[in-house]
């Protein structure tokens, strides 16, 4: 059994982020680290720790939650990077 922190910080950048998108988004394992992305491109998984973030919520790999101290903006840089273009 994976044992996970019971409450992962998220910074108040990411928070802002998801809130505006007005759509949930999944933490995923990926051969660069832990990255953050739309459900549309990486689907819940029903093992998926659950972060509500205003009227969404982070979906979180169980896999992943058990390695991170913080969920913070290098997670989110390819989908800022892909918004922005």
């Amino acid at each position: 059994m994976i044992e996970v922190p019971r409450n992962i910080p998220v910074n108040q950048d990411v928070k802002d982020i998801i809130s505006k998108a007005e759509t949930d988004f999944r933490l995923r394992t990926t051969c660069g680290g832990p990255v953050i992305v739309p459900i549309t491109y990486s689907p819940k998984k029903e093992s998926d720790i659950k972060i509500s973030i205003g009227n969404n919520t982070l979906y979180v790999s169980k896999v992943q939650a058990k390695y991170l101290r913080e969920i913070n903006m290098r997670m989110l840089e390819g989908y800022i990077l892909s918004i922005s273009r």
